[in-house]
């Protein structure tokens, strides 16, 4: 039988590690779309980070799913714990290796496309941002739009977690089609982060890093949205479960 300590080490291993590759592979999807290498200007597109990201979503969970459950989000080990199903104890745990996976993620994408990114002037690809508006160009979402949208589309994929949480099997899969949908349903005002390890370490990266709008306070932003997403998506399950 495994030791609690090695239980709490595999814990660990598991979201550090998933998180790791979540945002790396994301990250690196936005860097696609940004600088399109090895194509043509234009041949990534809003496809590229919709789907990457979901795909990521898939690579991390596979990983990590045995060594931990496959938080890899904040928000969802702060909403299990709201709900009962996960310990108040081991939430500052996972949520240290959640934060620090997504540094680490947000560095290798970084030293992969270190030299595109200079050469563009280093463009944020590494956390979201309010979305231009199609009638004036030149004009920004507020807060509010891209809130709601980080609060509505986490609030979805909770939900599937705790609905469809039963098919086991494919709940990775059922995931990744989640945060595809979720990205091409609900990214445009905000950028669809659903998960504050995969914008504020990145964030804080590109801070570090010297990108302009890092330190914005729209940070707030995918930041507490998600975490009100999925308490809202618990109370729900509750609601159904009584």
């Amino acid at each position: 039988m495994e030791d609690p300590a090695t239980r709490l080490q595999r814990a660990f291993l598991g979201e550090a590690l998933g998180t790791f590759l979540l945002v790396l592979l994301t990250v690196g999807s936005a860097a696609n779309a940004v600088l399109g290498p090895r194509l043509t200007p234009g041949a990534y597109g809003y496809d590229t980070l919709a789907l990457g990201s979901g795909l990521a979503v898939l690579v991390g969970v596979l990983v990590s799913r045995a060594l931990s459950g496959a938080h890899l989000n904040p928000a969802v080990t702060l909403g299990l714990a709201l709900g009962g199903f996960f310990p108040w104890r081991l939430v500052p745990l996972y949520l240290f290796g959640q934060f620090m996976g997504g540094f680490l993620g947000a560095l290798g994408a970084y030293l992969a496309y270190r030299e595109g990114l200079l050469a563009q002037g280093l463009p944020n690809v590494f956390s979201t941002g309010p979305g231009f508006l199609r009638t004036a160009p030149e004009a920004l979402y507020g807060f509010w739009g891209p809130m709601v949208a980080e609060v509505l589309g986490t609030f979805a994929l909770m939900a599937v977690i705790l609905f469809a949480g039963r098919d086991g099997r494919f709940l990775p899969l059922w995931l990744a089609l989640t945060v595809a949908a979720v990205g091409y349903g609900l990214g445009g005002p905000g950028g669809f982060a659903l998960n504050p390890a995969r914008d504020l370490s990145p964030r804080l990266l590109a801070w570090l890093l010297g990108v302009e709008g890092a330190a914005s306070p729209y940070a707030w932003v995918p930041a507490l949205g998600p975490v009100l997403g999925a308490a809202l998506a618990v109370a729900l399950h509750r609601f159904h479960r009584a």
